[in-house]
């Protein structure tokens, strides 16, 4: 883990979700995720998007034009965890599909304009969008 993450998630569970820096006011929660060859545990910062019930994290290392480890970590091994908060929350994840993602993509777009960046950056590779349902 870098240490800008380890500062990151030092940060969260030391003020029960909050952070400062460019996360200020973000909605921020921890994914655990398994290694997908190495079956080693990691935990990941990320901004999210509460849905009805759910959560919708966004696989799009700013940009890059491949996806996050955490995402092939979460194809390998869906069934994890988030923190949001205080709060450990079991979750489920999977890939939201077109007719799913569009709304959920342009409402993330409209309201935190650097996933927009992100997207222009990310030539050639369509930015999914997973789905964590609790369990």
């Amino acid at each position: 883990m870098s240490d800008w993450n380890a500062n990151i998630i030092e940060e969260f569970r030391g003020n029960e979700g909050r952070v400062g820096g460019m996360f200020e006011g973000a909605p921020l929660l921890l994914l655990h995720h398994t290694g997908a060859k190495t079956g080693t545990e990691r935990v990941s910062p990320l901004m999210y998007r509460h849905l009805d019930g759910t959560y919708a994290i966004f696989a799009s290392k700013a940009g890059a034009p491949d996806n996050p480890d955490w995402y092939h970590n979460l194809l390998a091994n869906p069934e994890t965890a988030i923190e949001i908060g205080t709060e450990k929350v079991a979750v489920s994840a999977r890939v939201a599909g077109d007719e799913e993602r569009d709304p959920i993509w342009t409402t993330q777009k409209s309201e935190w304009p650097q996933f927009a960046e992100y997207e222009a950056s990310a030539v050639g590779r369509q930015i999914p969008v997973v789905i964590l349902e609790p369990r």
